[in-house]
This record gives C-alpha cells, structure tokens and sequence, in this order.
C-alpha cells in the first residue's frame, strides 16, 4: 500500500517544516496530519513519515507508540474513548465500560461490524473534576451515567 499526501497535505506539511527550527519537531503534528488524512497513522505512513524528514522510521515509530492519540489501526467513524484512570474509575468507569460494551456488542479495542464504532479505554482524558469521562472523537461527555451515554450515542447519525 502506498501513503502519499494529498496536494493539501503536502502543503501543511512544508508549511509545518517551514514552522520548526529541527526536522525532529515536526514528528508530532506530522502525526496528526497522517491520522487527519488517512483516519490512522499505518506502517506504510510511519515509513512515509520518516523518509520525508530523513530520519528512521523507528524515531516515528517510538513517538507514535508511546502517544494514545495516535491510532495504530482504523477506528469506527465514531471513536468512544473512555477514561479509566483513577478518578474516571472511583466514579464507575470500569460499570460504564461495561455498559458500553453490551450497548455496542463489542470489547474495549475492538470495532462494531458496521465500522460504525470503536470502543476504548484510555489512562486519561484530563477531566478528573468531571469523572467519569468519555470523549467521542473530539468532544468530551463528563459525569456519565448509563442513561447520558445512552442519550449521546443514539444522538448520533
């Protein structure tokens, strides 16, 4: 499979290498602008990544593993991301995940059948004061319930 920019990701690309003095601080937005293009950052794109700023596609490799918010395989459209860190989990989160999961009939990592949804659990999304917390691509839910979950995922096209 071959990865390539489109016209205008190319363009934020040299408009990003035109923004940092080092080649090696591009490694993060140029991670984002994968996953922007292409839904998540692939083999073929870490490769791709590196031969655009010249360095070894392990660099790319341990700055998009050791991040969360890079996906190392497609998601669903919608990406349910549930806080299980301490707070999330002294206010129910692990009930919660469960209830995601027989809602959605599927197991933290994994995507619905229809590619709808993926389900997962994440150290933390920084909104302790709100816990439990779940984030559905980029918009944060805080003080879930059963019933507010519910509310957000059948609100969804």
């Amino acid at each position: 499979m071959s990865v390539a920019f489109s016209d205008a990701g190319r363009k934020e690309f040299e408009r990003l290498l035109a923004r940092y003095p080092e080649k090696e601080a591009v490694i993060l937005p140029a991670l984002h602008l994968v996953q922007k293009e292409f839904g998540y950052v692939s083999d073929e794109a870490i490769v791709y990544i590196a031969g655009l700023l010249s360095v070894a596609p392990a660099q790319i490799e341990g700055v998009a593993t050791f991040y969360t918010m890079y996906n190392r395989k497609p998601v669903g459209k919608y990406h349910v991301q549930v806080c299980r860190n301490l707070s999330c989990s002294l206010m129910g989160a692990e009930h919660l995940i469960g209830h995601l999961s027989r809602k959605l009939g599927i197991e933290p990592g994994e995507t619905t059948p229809d590619g709808k949804f993926t389900l997962s659990e994440v150290e933390c999304l920084g909104s302790c004061g709100t816990a439990p917390v779940m984030q559905v691509n980029d918009e944060y839910h805080e003080n879930l319930t059963e019933e507010s979950i519910d509310a957000v995922l059948d609100g969804l096209p």
